[in-house]
């Protein structure tokens, strides 16, 4: 068995265990990705169908690389007669899977296969309109944290209607009730989803048609589930449910890697597995092959103080590597400074600019970083803004969509005057009113125009290659031509569109249609991580957040002060047992970014929201043993021992 032979005996036994659940405790730098690619092998050569395994992970990315990987595997193996295109294993996302479900299936909930998908600004503009229809002031209630609510009690698999029986006696969740309800009538009038209901509605669907939920439980007879301990209720429940006729599901997991519980994650879907599959197997996957000895000695000290966790220690065979650097700065302009320097050093002495990474808990400490990078001539690259969230590009997408669900009135609101046109709000509102009778023989003609432009769209996006569609949108829309003579700004929002184009034609090998759909799925489903594709070269400046499921030669992690991190937020007062343990697994997960290198940074003095304070250092500094750190220039000669007093 030559696919065996490069894994050690844990990772054998878990890729050789195909019958039945099997739960995979894997480790950080553990391997875990080569474990689920060669179990899908193995288990294509033991004779399984290509076709009847799934595999589930949850980022476009990580599908991605996976989808790539077994491909690879299948099309390379010399024992197998079969190429990636003939017979595949289905490798997706949770909602890459369920816009897959929901389009075959559309009808059900009274929508088209072209039906559109919200995304956070979307959505987060119909609860701004929701709130006003209700008479509530968006500025006194963010429309942001409602639709957090809302997205949290979804993936709860919590229906408008039984949160509102829940709400009542609390007068701000009785306003979320009202404010959710009218969120779901624009959808519904949109013929529009949102990223929470591309799993509530597959959940819906299989719950209330026991012959729909047959067919999937057949369709795949091995399902393999990525991040488990990231799951919320609603994806637990798709996976038991789609494993619940023939058993054979392989989650892959890590509780000390679980920190998303904002987002509704429950590692404890690691300990019901086990109960909802009785005689489940269970392998621990601890040798790490990505980091140094003494990268890996202080994660294991510093996660094993955590009490909510499945045991496990991580090793490794690799060289014992550096001792840990911790910079002790001034303020956040000395912290950024010495980064930006030691980066620039680095790049120097021949490390990639792309393997060295600058990890921060909160996205306001990006700017000072930024600032130095830029003074200091030093590659960079922030993660934060998606390449499909920029205006122009979100522009001629909206047109497509548009093209193909005329009905979504909030698309319509978008780009109807996009660019100006003549057509204005009192215009859009007759529209919308069904009162286009009232418009003067000019307007009326003026909006023929653009519905005729629409058709064209949908003419072209259903017979033409997705790129062609593309480059027709920017040039019958009038957008290249106001974009080449206007501002410098402008002709890179014609480079943003034009960038559009290049990524178009990775579908174009696909019938027009389904590409088509297929680039318009991957645009609202993206990442931040998938920024990383488009441009990889410069130092990665990114949340601790967006780095997990990424590894990095040299990784700087800052801003290690009580209050920042561990993070507390003003409304908590001090840390809960959850929210501590929550932050040391966040900084286990930090740590265990890096390959070879690791800086630790802390500032004496930090300006947040406009006032200076003194800070003290984190007591993730002082949980490391000191045999593991050396200082670098610090500003303070014993930064551990200091207490510095607001002031």
């Amino acid at each position: 068995m030559q696919h065996l032979k490069n894994l050690n005996n844990a990772q054998r036994r878990a890729v050789e265990l195909t019958d039945g659940p099997l739960l995979i405790i894997a480790g950080a730098g553990a391997g875990k990705t080569r474990v689920i690619t060669t179990r899908i092998l193995h288990l294509i050569k033991e004779g399984v169908s290509p076709e009847k395994i799934l595999a589930i992970t949850f980022t476009n990315k990580a599908a991605k690389e996976m989808r790539e990987r077994v491909f690879a595997l299948i099309e390379n193996d010399p024992e197998l007669r079969l190429d990636s295109h003939s017979s595949r294993p289905f490798v997706s996302t949770f909602h890459s899977l369920g816009v897959s479900i929901l389009k075959q299936h559309a009808q059900y909930f009274g929508l088209t296969r072209h039906f559109s998908i919200f995304d956070r600004s979307d959505s987060k503009r119909a609860i701004k309109h929701a709130l006003e229809k209700i008479g509530a002031d968006p500025k006194q209630y963010d429309p942001g944290k409602i639709l957090s609510i809302i997205s949290r009690r979804k993936g709860d698999a919590l229906t408008p209607e039984l949160f509102e029986e829940k709400a009542r006696g609390n007068m701000f969740n009785e306003l979320v009730a009202r404010v959710w309800r009218e969120y779901e009538a624009v959808l519904q009038k949109d013929k529009a989803l949102d990223f929470d209901d591309l799993l509530l509605k597959t959940l819906t669907l299989f719950k209330k048609n026991p012959t729909i939920l047959e067919h999937y439980q057949s369709r795949w007879s091995h399902i393999h589930i990525d991040e488990f301990q990231d799951t919320n209720g609603v994806q637990y429940e798709l996976s038991r449910l789609l494993a619940g006729k023939h058993k054979n599901i392989c989650v892959v997991g890590d509780m000390d890697q679980n920190i998303y519980s904002w987002r509704g994650a429950e590692m404890k879907h690691i300990f019901d597995f086990e109960e909802d599959f009785p005689n489940t197997h269970s392998v621990v996957l601890e040798e790490n092959y990505r980091s140094t000895k003494k990268i890996i000695s202080v994660a294991n000290a510093i996660i094993a103080k955590n009490t909510f966790r499945k045991e496990k220690n991580l090793f490794t065979k690799g060289p014992d590597g550096d001792n840990i650097t911790l910079y002790t700065a001034f303020d956040e302009s000395d912290e950024a400074r010495f980064i930006a320097e030691c980066a620039g050093s680095l790049i120097r002495e021949g490390t990639k600019p792309e393997e060295i990474a600058v990890l921060y808990r909160a996205n306001f400490q990006s700017r000072a970083i930024e600032q130095a990078f830029i003074d200091a001539g030093v590659p960079h690259q922030v993660l934060g803004t998606k390449f499909f969230d920029r205006k122009e590009v979100k522009d001629v997408l909206t047109f497509l969509r548009l093209s193909l669900n005329p009905d979504n009135s909030t698309d319509l609101a978008r780009v109807i005057n996009v660019p100006p046109r003549g057509i204005g709000k009192t215009t859009l509102l007759r529209i919308l009113s069904n009162k286009e009778e009232e418009l003067t023989p000019a307007m009326k003609k003026r909006v023929e125009d653009f519905r005729t432009f629409l058709s064209d769209i949908a003419l072209h996006a259903t017979s033409k290659p997705p790129s062609t569609t593309i480059k027709f949108i920017i040039r019958s829309s009038g957008l290249e031509k106001v974009f080449m003579g206007g501002t410098d700004e402008d002709k890179e929002r014609l480079e943003n569109v034009r960038e559009l184009v290049t990524l178009a034609q990775k579908y174009d090998d696909r019938p027009p249609e389904e590409g088509i759909e297929k680039l318009l799925e991957d645009a609202s489903l993206a990442s931040e991580q998938d920024s990383l594709e488009k441009d990889t070269s410069g130092a990665k400046l990114l949340t601790i957040h967006a780095s997990k499921g990424l590894e990095f030669d040299v990784v700087f992690i800052t801003g290690l002060e009580a209050g920042l991190f561990p993070h507390a937020r003003f409304d908590e007062g001090s840390l809960s047992k959850e929210s501590e343990e929550e932050e040391r697994r966040l900084f286990y997960v930090a740590l265990t970014r890096a390959r070879k290198k690791l800086y630790l940074t802390h500032a004496m003095v930090r300006t947040i929201f406009g006032s200076r304070n003194g800070t003290i250092p984190s007591e993730f500094i002082t949980d490391i043993d000191e045999e593991f750190l050396e200082t670098d220039g610090s500003s303070g000669e014993e930064p551990l021992k200091t207490v510095y007093l607001d002031f």
